[in-house]
């Protein structure tokens, strides 16, 4: 009796699956947002960041320029990208019809071959056992230079930098090979070599750089180093990766990129609900200009869905601390001398709230790199003074503002 009770049941639901599948092959489905389109919406944020990063004097015209270049390039990329995607995404009407009589001929056929090895009645697979596969598969996935070279192959060439900056970048290089233990050489390796896109490059040097650093490398540089690794393998946590971010979440357990690393390779690997845990968790714990929190709310109706989590969007998000995105757009249209004002009161209004409420070493970092970059370089080495006896307890979140302080050229 149960046995028939099944098959009652498979054939109504199936009947309702084809109906609704013939019923939106009839009407022409609707084509989704292709994830070319995103990547689209992402380079056109960077163009902005970069013309904002300009206007506050922290890249050159040359870096930018050159940044502008390859962005564009990917940007063209990624629009080709979406336009096939958009066009692919409208059947003509014959071939409507194929579909149709092949949603019909995939549901006879699975009944078909149920009837011949199915076993109605027979258990679920046990969470344990789907637990165990996922465990499974994340010890044997991929390592980092096989994810790397499939990588490599999906990539679009890259247009060669200006002779000038490949000369400066030969010389560094050259000048590492002989003094491979300057820090600042490294740093400025690392950033660079990012910059070009050589992500490989970009992650070696921060790894002799933390091997340099020993003691000393926080988990920021370790957060760092997972960063670079997944952009080497387009995107992907390997096993090398993981054990950055997880040398960091040691070090430092509130670390942003390294959390939203962490859900990353739990997505990766068939476990969405340790995922949405983690990335619900960092999502309660940020704000809403951190630079993971958009690709979490992009993730997250997805991950939720998999978990089996209720989840929405969260509604407001702590209050910015500094200029936001949209003032630094608006300082972009003003006169040399009328930005330099505008800047110069967001960085004065920062440095009140600081002294009045305190805030995290990001907030201080920041201001440190504002004040070097207006060149006050007298009240920016007063407020790391002060900011070594605020996190004298707290030695990762100093060598966060440490970076800053090096660049605004007020630290040893």
């Amino acid at each position: 009796m149960a046995e028939w009770a099944f098959w009652i049941v498979a054939g109504l639901l199936a009947l309702l699956v084809a109906a609704l599948m013939l019923l939106a092959l009839m009407r022409g489905r609707r084509q989704a947002t292709p994830a070319a389109a995103y990547d689209v919406q992402v380079y056109r944020d960077q163009l902005a960041e970069v013309e904002r990063d300009l206007a506050r004097g922290v890249v050159t015209e040359d870096e930018a320029q050159r940044t502008r270049t390859e962005v564009s390039r990917r940007l063209l990329e990624a629009d080709r990208a979406a336009q096939a995607a958009r066009a692919a995404g409208t059947a003509p009407r014959p071939a409507t019809y194929g579909a149709a009589a092949l949603v019909v001929a995939i549901l006879a056929g699975s009944f078909g071959v149920y009837y011949a090895v199915g076993a109605p009645g027979y258990p679920d697979l046990p969470l344990s056992a789907r637990l165990d596969a996922a465990e499974e598969r994340r010890a044997n996935r991929p390592d980092q230079e096989t994810a790397e070279a499939q990588a490599l192959a999906r990539l679009p060439e890259r247009e060669a930098p200006d002779e000038r900056f490949t000369e400066l970048m030969d010389r560094l290089r050259a000048a590492l090979e002989e003094n491979p233990d300057d820090l600042q050489g490294l740093q400025l390796l690392v950033v660079n070599e990012a910059r070009l896109g050589n992500f490989k490059a970009a992650y070696e040097a921060q790894e002799r750089r933390i091997e340099v650093m020993g003691e000393d490398a926080t988990a920021t540089d370790w957060a760092d180093l997972a960063d670079l690794m997944v952009l080497a393998a387009g995107g992907y946590v390997s096993p090398e990766a993981e054990a950055a971010i997880d040398k960091a979440l040691e070090m430092d357990p509130d670390n942003g990129p390294a959390r939203y690393y962490s859900g990353v390779t739990y997505a990766q690997t068939g476990r969405p609900d340790r995922a949405f845990e983690i990335w619900r968790g960092l999502l309660q714990d940020s704000r809403m200009s951190d630079p993971w929190v958009q690709p979490i709310l992009q993730q997250m109706p997805r991950v939720a869905a998999l978990a089996g989590e209720r989840w929405s969007p969260p509604e407001a998000a702590a209050p910015e601390r500094g200029p936001t995105a949209a003032d630094m757009e608006a300082a972009a249209d003003m006169a040399p001398e009328d930005r330099r004002q505008m800047i110069q009161n967001m960085v004065d209004g920062l440095a009140d709230r600081l002294a009045s409420e305190g805030g995290p070493p990001e907030d201080w970092a920041r201001l440190i790199g504002a004040l070097g970059v207006l060149e006050e370089t007298e009240r920016a080495a007063a407020i790391w003074d002060e900011a070594q006896g605020v996190f004298a307890d707290a030695p990762d979140a100093l060598q966060t503002i440490r970076a800053a302080a090096l660049r605004a050229g007020v630290a040893e």
